[in-house]
Parts: structure tokens; C-alpha cells; sequence
């Protein structure tokens, strides 16, 4: 005898359940680095619901709960973490701070809590320098990591075990991703969510923030100048900005800029490497880059004029260039970026 179909149990698919985000709070916690992350997992929820589906549980944590205090004055209301409850965690993400020095030197509970954290959570994330948070977990031990790129050196000489890359927005390895300055953390986010939810949620998500799904080229699209200023190569300042005023000139060779800094050009080489951390090669190249991007934004000249009076001498040259450093060819670039001109 058969059973009625009308008489058979029924079944529904169960709907899977929300994603557990949970970002970790501490005194002096860098803002935007907490709440950019935040921004994205809150608009792919909201993408994701209107599709009927499940999106993510955010939890804002810190040891003791109530309210903390960021590195901007803002105070945050958060979580006991001893409250959390049982429910598991997804996702663990740990903000930097323009403190970090400070942090780390008060941070031993804490360090110890991610340690046990991390271990039962899908992935571990970290922005900007929360990538020290991680580092002193042993979380990052022998993986390539990315932090904001003033505070690569610090990150080194704390945790030799790290292989830190320099230039990457984000890296991923396995189950732990860093990611470098302030705002790429939302990179990262959009990163995750497009992993979890498919490319068109994460497509949504970056075209409420008004930003790109994957920006182009990597954090070292800063200002080579100021980098130098930075690093105390103010002895330099003059040779900088002379040559800003002949990056069109084709003998910019080590013994040009050697004659103009008035050193020998074996000393020129060895001092300008130590003090700016780039040869004079790659400086020059960089600058060339710089101008070539400003005028790709802001004026009508075309492609070919632009590698002609940045010294690049030709736009495959300069092609080769902005795909090495920024990931995009000029064109691409002045599609992007360009404003009315």
C-alpha cells in the first residue's frame, strides 16, 4: 500500500542561518578601521534580505563591555565577551589603532582572547594595524601580511616571522586576511562579502559606498614626496622638487642627480637608498608616475603627450609602468578618474 501523497510529512529546505560578524573593540580603536568594515557587512545584509535571503549578525565586543573609547574621541557601546554566548563566529575582525604602540603594551588579555577566538572562527581578519593584534596571537607567524604602509618596518622588527607585503590592499592566507590602512578594510569587507555572497551583492554593496569593488594598484598609490618628508630625507627636498620641474629630461641618471644633490655618485646612491628607502631609479620612475597620473586626471592632454612630458617617452613605456605599480593602463586609468577637462 502506498501512502497519499496529501498524507506524506512535508519538508522545507531549512533557511540557512545569519553570519556572525564580530568586531573587536579597545581603547583607542581606530575608528573608520571598525566601522568602514561595519558600513559593507551592514549594506550586504540589506541586499541580501531583499533577496529573501540570510545576510550577517554584527556584534561589536571587548573584554569588559559598555562603553569604549576610540582613538577620535568617540565612544562606542559594546559587548562583554564573556556575554557573547555560544552562538559561533563566522567572522572575527580586529581594527588597528593610530595608538598601536600604546595598545600592544596593555593588551596581553586581549591577545590572549583572539588566540582562543581565532581558532573557533571561520576566518580572522585584521585591518590596518590590527595586523599587531594578530602578530602577537602568533596568528601571522610565516604568512605574508599586509598593515598600513607607514607601519611595515615597526611590524617587522616586532614579529620576524612575518613576510609583510608592502604594497597589497589585502592579503589572504587561508583562513586569516590582513589588510593595509584604514580604508582597506572596506576593501577587504567587499573582499568577504563577494566570497560569501556572489559578485552582484558585492557589486551593490560598492555602488552604495560610492567606491570601487577592487581598486586599482596597491597602498604604494601614495605620494612619494611625502613618504620621503616622512622618513627624514629632508636633505633631499631640493632634488625632489627640481626634479619635479624635469621629468621630461631623458639623462636622468644616477650621476644627474648625483651632480645635482653635489655627491659623488656612488654616495648619492648609498645615502638616497637609506634615507628614502627607494633607489633613485624607482624615485624617479615613481615621480614620472605621479605627474603622469595628475595630468591624466585634470587635464586634456592626450596619452602620448602625457608619457612625453612625464620622461616615460612613449606610451608603451608608460603603459608598463602604471600596470606594474597601480594595476591599470593609462587609459583605463583616465576613464576612472578623470574629471571634466
Amino acid at each position: 500500500m502506498t501512502n497519499s501523497p496529501e498524507l506524506l510529512p512535508k519538508t522545507f529546505p531549512q533557511r540557512p542561518p545569519l553570519r556572525r560578524v564580530l568586531f573587536v573593540a579597545f581603547d583607542e580603536v581606530g575608528l573608520l578601521d571598525l566601522t568602514g568594515a561595519q558600513t559593507v557587512f551592514w549594506a550586504a545584509t540589506k541586499a541580501m534580505e531583499a533577496r529573501g535571503l540570510p545576510g550577517y549578525e554584527r556584534c561589536t565586543a571587548s573584554l569588559h563591555g559598555g562603553l569604549v573609547r576610540s582613538a577620535e574621541g568617540l565612544e562606542l557601546q559594546t559587548t562583554a565577551m564573556a556575554d557573547l554566548g555560544l552562538e559561533p563566529v563566522d567572522t572575527l575582525v580586529v581594527p588597528g589603532s593610530p595608538h598601536i604602540a600604546s595598545v600592544l603594551d596593555q593588551s596581553a588579555p586581549l591577545v590572549d582572547w583572539l588566540r582562543q577566538a581565532s581558532a573557533a572562527a571561520r576566518r580572522t581578519v585584521s585591518v590596518c594595524s590590527g595586523a599587531f593584534l594578530l602578530a602577537a596571537a602568533g596568528l601571522l607567524d610565516g604568512k605574508r601580511t599586509a598593515t598600513h604602509w607607514a607601519m611595515c618596518d615597526m611590524l617587522q622588527q616586532r614579529y620576524l616571522a612575518l613576510q609583510i607585503d608592502r604594497d597589497a590592499i589585502f592579503v589572504q592566507e587561508g583562513a586569516v586576511w590582513t589588510s593595509a590602512g584604514v580604508t582597506a578594510g572596506i576593501d577587504l569587507a567587499l573582499a568577504l562579502v563577494k566570497a560569501d555572497c556572489g559578485h552582484a551583492v558585492a557589486m551593490e554593496v560598492a555602488r552604495e559606498l560610492v567606491v570601487f569593488l577592487k581598486r586599482p594598484g596597491g597602498q604604494s598609490q601614495f605620494s612619494v614626496l611625502l613618504e620621503s618628508q616622512t622618513q627624514g630625507a629632508d636633505s633631499f627636498d631640493a632634488l625632489h622638487l627640481w626634479l619635479g620641474d624635469n621629468l621630461a629630461r631623458a639623462d636622468l641618471t644616477v650621476e644627474s642627480l648625483a651632480e645635482q644633490a653635489r655627491m659623488s655618485p656612488r654616495n648619492f646612491a648609498r645615502v638616497y637608498k637609506q634615507k628614502t628607502g627607494r633607489t633613485p631609479a624607482k624615485a624617479v620612475e615613481v615621480l614620472r608616475l605621479e605627474a603622469a597620473r595628475r595630468l591624466l586626471e585634470e587635464s586634456a592632454h592626450n596619452v602620448d603627450q602625457i608619457a612625453s612630458r612625464c620622461g616615460f617617452g612613449d606610451e608603451e613605456r608608460m603603459r608598463v609602468s602604471f600596470q606594474r605599480h597601480l594595476g591599470v593602463a593609462p587609459r583605463d586609468y583616465r576613464r576612472r578618474f578623470a574629471g571634466d577637462t
